[in-house]
């Protein structure tokens, strides 16, 4: 029987790490990102980051995303 796309798309682990270095393609920024794992993870939420090598934590799990080029 043939894969639906989505059985096909390798998904993240949400708050699996600590850190994500993210880049502009992922503005605006979320946490969990799109393309995690949602079914162990908080509510999404949007955070602020200065779009000049910003940096920005998310209140509910404490993961540090770095903007990066």
């Amino acid at each position: 029987m043939p894969r639906s796309p989505a059985e096909s798309v390798r998904q993240i682990p949400a708050n699996a790490e600590n850190r994500y270095e993210v880049t502009r393609k992922d503005l605006p920024l979320s946490c969990p990102l799109p393309g995690m794992e949602l079914w162990n993870s908080h509510p999404k939420v949007y955070l602020p980051i200065v779009e000049d090598g910003g940096e920005s934590t998310c209140p509910y799990c404490g993961a540090r995303y770095i903007l990066r080029d």
